[in-house]
């Protein structure tokens, strides 16, 4: 099998381009970046394996020429530029054709950073946990206030309708994921964002397929925090130990915010109101005033209040950030309402890391405190199916009144001792007192649900795919049964 040897010197944009192609679009982040270019009037075309809704559609809503599968004659046009996606492996024969043409080549995230981040103020979410909601809080907010970002970000923000948007205007709102970049370029994304200012959530061990441990993802956020200007800054989620350990090292100015007395900014008198919040903010000990958050959960007030901590850095007031973040309309997969049939509510969540499912569910319990909360777990990240969270997912189920766990697909090249069991977790969820069970599959917890669920109760599916549209068909079994 040919591997592609890609000569490093051409791994730049030309002077000026004009058809540019993309190996892998429909990923989320490649399907945004596709959409982008082509709103500043490049030729764009792409090709892929996996040609199927949602992504498939909304390219072809754009316009955007797409090649189903992966071949040489895919680039028989000679673009002037190629982008090649993280899905992409040296082996792939685009990959293997774009090397023996010498093309010029970027990956996604050097894409991004050189045609969209260069002339501005790029504000960057990095981050375990809460990447997504607080990069969608900030792009909303900023819009709010008339200032329109430009943003990519890694859930569909409801106040655009879409994951990016293009601006005119002098922010760029970008989510900065730690995983890595391309088969030629293995840094994290983020290390290619050219951060101004940037909001540092969280720093917890993840991705064991492309990390070692948790001192090599440390590495990689301490390489990234280095990048912060001076006259930039770093809001830090101070309550973290891992984070206050890097962000003594940051060379720009750090903005603390969390519970702990050594952070700037705080927040108190935490009120839970169904699906929304409200709370108390406060900077050097000193009321700033009330907030009104529409999502459940210490998590979102914490992920509102670095927003605060960021806009109020940037010359924003007040009053007009918490107006802002008191019209959010959420993100899809974040807590949404899939449909409520029966008395039944469905909720959809991204959650997958244990720390994140602890956090949905007390989340959760907080805005239906009397419902019976039934949870289904997907484990399918690389890190979810393997067993380096095995132990740690059984305590953090706690809050859920039943639990479906499904069997996990297995990795081909991890030994099956160190694959994560359905079968184990529901095993330890049982032996502290939690009514729990594994299940083969989608159509297995079907039918568990189906014939158990009751008026009142709310099902959180947790999952980062698609599930097979479980959400969907649980709905449609639901209005069966009435």
């Amino acid at each position: 099998m040919s591997t592609a040897r890609l000569d490093p010197a051409l791994n730049a944009a030309p002077a000026d381009p004009r058809h540019i192609h993309l190996i892998g679009i429909c990923g989320t982040g490649m399907a945004a970046l596709a959409g982008m270019l082509q709103a500043r009037g490049y030729t764009v075309t792409g090709s892929d394996e996996n040609v199927y809704p949602p992504m498939s559609d909304f390219l072809a809503g754009l316009a955007i020429p797409v090649l189903a599968g992966y071949a040489a004659a895919n680039l028989a046009g000679r673009p002037d530029l190629v982008i090649v996606g993280n899905v992409v492996r040296a082996t792939n024969p685009e990959a293997v054709e774009l090397a023996r043409l010498g093309l010029p080549y970027l990956s996604m995230p050097q894409a991004l950073g050189h045609f969209f981040l260069a002339n501005k103020t790029s504000l960057v979410v990095a981050g375990t946990h809460g990447k997504t909601t607080t990069s969608s809080l900030l792009a909303t907010t900023l819009h709010r206030m008339g200032a329109t970002p430009g943003f990519m970000i890694g859930g569909l923000v409801e106040a655009f309708g879409r994951n990016f948007h293009v601006s005119d205007g002098p922010y760029f709102v970008v989510e900065g994921d730690e995983y890595d970049t391309a088969f030629f370029n293995k840094v994290s994304k983020f290390q290619h964002y050219r951060p101004n200012s940037a909001i540092l959530t969280s720093i917890e061990f993840d991705h064991a397929d492309i990390f070692a441990d948790l001192a090599a993802i440390k590495r990689s956020f301490a390489e990234f925090i280095g990048r912060i200007p001076v006259r930039g800054a770093l809001v830090a989620h101070l309550d973290d130990p891992v984070v206050a350990e890097l962000a003594r090292e940051a060379r720009c100015p750090v903005i603390g915010y969390g519970a702990g007395n050594g952070c700037e900014w705080r927040y108190d008198d935490f009120e839970p109101r169904g699906l929304a919040s409200e709370f108390s903010v406060f900077r050097r000990g000193q009321l700033q005033g009330r907030c009104r958050l529409p999502m459940p959960g210490h998590h979102n007030a914490l992920n509102a209040l670095a927003v605060i901590a960021l806009l109020t850095r940037l010359g924003f007031p007040f009053a007009s950030i918490a107006a802002g973040l008191g019209s959010f309309e959420g993100v899809k997969r974040r807590q949404q309402v899939r449909g409520v049939v029966g008395g039944v509510t469905v909720i959809d969540d991204f959650a997958h890391h244990p720390t994140a499912v602890r956090e949905t569910l007390q989340a959760l319990r907080l805005a239906w405190p009397d419902s019976r909360l039934v949870v289904v777990f997907e484990p399918r990240t690389n890190s979810s199916r393997r067993a380096v969270f095995q132990e740690d997912y059984a305590g953090v189920f706690g809050d859920a009144d039943r639990i479906f766990i499904r069997a996990h697909v297995p990795l081909d090249t991890v030994p099956a001792d160190e694959q994560f069991s359905s079968a184990r977790l529901a095993g330890d969820l049982r032996a502290r007192g939690l009514q729990a069970e594994a299940c083969a599959d989608t159509d297995a917890i079907l039918d568990a649900l189906a014939g158990s669920c009751r008026s009142g109760d709310v099902v959180a599916i947790l999952s980062n795919g698609g599930f097979d549209n479980i959400h969907e068909r649980l709905l449609a079994r639901l209005g069966q049964a009435g």
